[in-house]
């Protein structure tokens, strides 16, 4: 029989950074910036200190889209480059591993867990190594919410993101994502954060809504392991809102 899934190169280096602190991930969009552009996000990105570039955001990247994105990032940065896919079409040869997420309070089995055993065998053939996710959308959403046709978790019902991360735990994932959505007016409330590191053995990772050094230092404090923006640095570049999210995630790893 065959065991769980070996933990592979990227999942052995993020547990590596977690072991001397929190990790921040860069998100890049690349229909908003393909190829050479995302090369020009990710190293700007890298050199002020983030540890990982995700590639995704849009509905309907292209697989030829998504490639040419993950080839020009990869030559232009030494940090591992993953998929943050929206279905089997968006996966691509060329990235070092894919978020193998299933979005836990869908309404839509698909993406629950179907569109999974389709993608599976293209992430295989493509030596992509998976990395499994729980996946979790928190209100408002926005428009993640819309197209994976979540049921949102309400901003304060602690016990329902508690009771989702345990079940992702417990079904073998190896991580938790607290999504507030890309554009979100805030990010995921610092007491949800709380409760739910409080419950789990698996890194936390919160996105959505973080667009300052204070938004930082709140889901930090709350216990947030890993912090991922993206569209802070769509809408600014490296501006003072980028630059202070890193400068706090540097600040607890003793940088």
């Amino acid at each position: 029989m065959t065991g769980p899934a070996p933990v592979g190169r990227v999942e052995q280096y993020l547990a590596e950074a977690l072991g001397t602190g929190p990790v921040h991930f860069t998100l890049i969009d690349p229909d908003k910036s393909p190829d050479e552009k995302a090369a020009h996000i990710a190293r700007g990105a890298v050199n002020l200190g983030s540890q990982l570039i995700l590639l995704g955001g849009s509905t309907g990247i292209s697989r030829e889209v998504m490639g040419e994105a993950a080839k020009a990032v990869k030559a232009a940065v030494h940090v591992p480059v993953v998929i943050f896919p929206e279905g089997p079409g968006s996966l691509a040869p060329g990235a070092d591993a894919v978020l193998f997420m299933s979005l836990l309070n869908s309404r839509n089995l698909d993406l629950v867990i179907r569109a999974h055993a389709a993608a599976a065998p293209i992430v295989r053939s493509m030596a992509l190594e998976p990395i499994p996710m729980g996946y979790l959308v928190i209100a408002p959403g926005m428009r993640v919410g819309e197209v994976g046709q979540v049921d949102p978790v309400a901003r304060e019902d602690l016990r329902s993101a508690t009771g989702f991360a345990l079940a992702a735990q417990y079904l073998g994932m190896r991580f938790v994502y607290l999504e507030a959505g890309s554009g979100a007016p805030a990010p995921v409330p610092a007491p949800m954060v709380r409760a739910v590191r409080g419950a789990v053995g698996i890194p936390v990772i919160v996105g959505g809504g973080i667009r300052s050094g204070d938004d930082a230092r709140t889901l930090l404090d709350a216990g947030a392991q890993i912090l991922v923006t993206g569209t802070i640095t769509e809408e600014e570049g490296f501006g003072d809102g980028f630059r202070g999210i890193l400068e706090e995630v540097r600040r607890d790893r003793g940088l």
